[in-house]
């Protein structure tokens, strides 16, 4: 098998991964040769221009460290104050300073740069997120003919969302040097092909702009998973299960609701927290009888919208305190801190309900992970966002608008009414799902389409969820 080369914003570092990307590849570079390259975390005087190797936990790593000046233009300012907000749809969020883009393009050909002198001939290379999306043109440069894939964990904007952002035909025009273009969700694909139909736009001057061919470029949804078999041994654990007799001795027979997010506006915490309110002013007979978790810990907490998210988290966590809370019964605990996957998964496992309610998600693996922890015989509910890619495979969750408090509210007391052989049904269903849609069988559909000849060993090509988009 061809060695892989995987490329994100960031490097794996010692300890249990604490995000989706690096938890969803440790597994897949373990069983190849290759090596895992990207940023280090540190800032220099001078930008690195060769790579330093080191063996992490089995995982052959190469990093290369940024500009104090580098990473506030590339990472917070063009990657998380322009694109993260605008493929959100969050325009009003977006901040915009035309120089970001200067240092967005340089850190990604000081990437293409140093990754260069470390590639073989026969190297599949895969490229992971938005703060990446040049780099394929910046490694054609280099004169490299590999096979580059590149993978969006977010989701894609809409049309109108993304003639929002600058540069827009450039960033598309970088995706049509990809060989293979893997996204979570129809939708995206859709939005994808919407700007393939559309395009060209004029440009300032009313000038026609020169069309993208994507005749070459593969553009397919291949949604990304968990291991379910490994979190189901998670949850019974013996670190899962110190923490869910923990839990218990608090809880008493109180129903946990349980939510567990990265501190950011994608997430919908506020809302969510406002329909847990509107579940106990409308349903008396919940009060003292449920209690809701959730778990948020700070995520680029330097950016101002991010603060300001967590200013409002905090407010109305201290509303519904105020308002519903006995001296012997809290409604609600809001935690600002991360925890290790085996105490994630006993409160996944405890949690009757699992509260996955984003304004816009690219999957969310929380909610597989929920319902890969679950007890098979007393299985708890997911109440997911239609805005999570998430929805697209897991139709047997309570599926609501997130912006709709009030349906957010009737679908927790249902989820807390349901009866055991609903819930028993709907959670079979949706582990099948998971189970279908783990983190193997998500690599190996996008690593077929992307080198099918080295892939395959014999199996026919999965083209499930695949759409080609030719040029126009």
């Amino acid at each position: 098998m061809k060695r892989l080369i995987i490329v994100s914003n960031r490097t794996p570092g010692k300890g249990p991964a604490a995000g989706g990307l690096a938890v969803a590849l440790r597994d897949v570079l373990g069983e190849r040769d290759g090596f895992w390259f990207g940023w280090s975390g540190k800032m220099t005087e001078q930008p690195s221009p060769d790579a330093r190797f080191e063996d992490i936990e089995g995982i052959r790593v190469a990093q290369i460290d940024l500009t104090r000046e580098d990473h506030q233009a590339y990472y917070s300012g063009f990657s998380n104050s322009i694109l993260w907000p605008s493929f959100h749809l969050r325009l009003d969020l977006a901040t915009i300073e035309a120089h970001w883009y200067e240092g967005y393009r340089r850190v990604n050909a000081q990437f293409a740069k140093a990754l260069r002198p470390h590639l073989k001939p026969d190297d599949t290379i895969w490229v992971h997120d938005y703060h990446l999306i040049p780099l394929a043109t910046e490694l054609r440069r280099l004169n490299v003919r590999n096979r580059i894939g590149f993978y969006l964990h977010i989701p894609f904007p809409t049309l109108d969302a993304l003639y929002a952002i600058p540069h827009h035909m450039e960033l598309m025009r970088d995706l049509s040097h990809y060989d293979t273009v893997g996204m979570q969700a129809q939708r995206d694909v859709a939005a994808f092909s919407e700007f393939v139909s559309h395009q060209p736009q004029p440009n300032l001057a009313g000038e026609p702009v020169a069309a993208i061919d994507f005749s070459h470029t593969d553009v397919g949804a291949f949604p990304i998973g968990s291991d379910p078999q490994a979190f189901a041994r998670l949850a019974t654990s013996p670190a899962a299960t110190k923490m869910i007799r923990r839990m218990q001795r608090v809880l008493g027979q109180q129903k946990l609701i349980l939510g567990v997010d990265r501190l950011d506006y994608s997430k919908g915490l506020p809302q969510r927290v406002e329909a847990y309110e509107k579940l106990l002013a409308n349903n008396a007979q919940f009060r003292r009888e449920v209690h809701l978790l959730q778990v948020t810990p700070p995520s680029r907490d330097m950016i101002k919208e991010y603060q300001e998210t967590s200013g409002t988290l905090d407010a109305m966590s201290g509303r519904v305190m105020g308002r519903f809370a006995e001296p012997d019964w809290p409604p609600l605990t809001y935690v600002k801190r991360a925890y290790g996957q085996p105490t994630l998964a006993g409160l996944y496992r405890l949690a009757r309900v699992g509260l996955v309610t984003p304004l816009r998600d690219g999957m969310n693996l929380v909610a597989h992970e929920y319902i890969a922890s679950q007890d098979p015989n007393d299985p708890g509910v997911l109440v997911l966002s239609r805005f999570a890619g998430a929805a697209e495979i897991f139709e047997d969750a309570l599926l609501v608008n997130p912006f709709d408090t009030d349906e957010t509210a009737e679908a927790l007391r249902m989820a807390l009414d349901m009866p055991l052989a609903e819930r028993q049904a709907r959670w079979q269903a949706l582990m099948a799902s998971a189970q279908e849609h783990n983190v193997h069988n998500w690599a190996r559909r996008f690593l077929e389409r992307l080198n099918p000849a080295a892939e395959r060993n014999g199996r026919g090509p999965v083209r499930d969820f695949l759409f080609v988009a030719s040029g126009t």
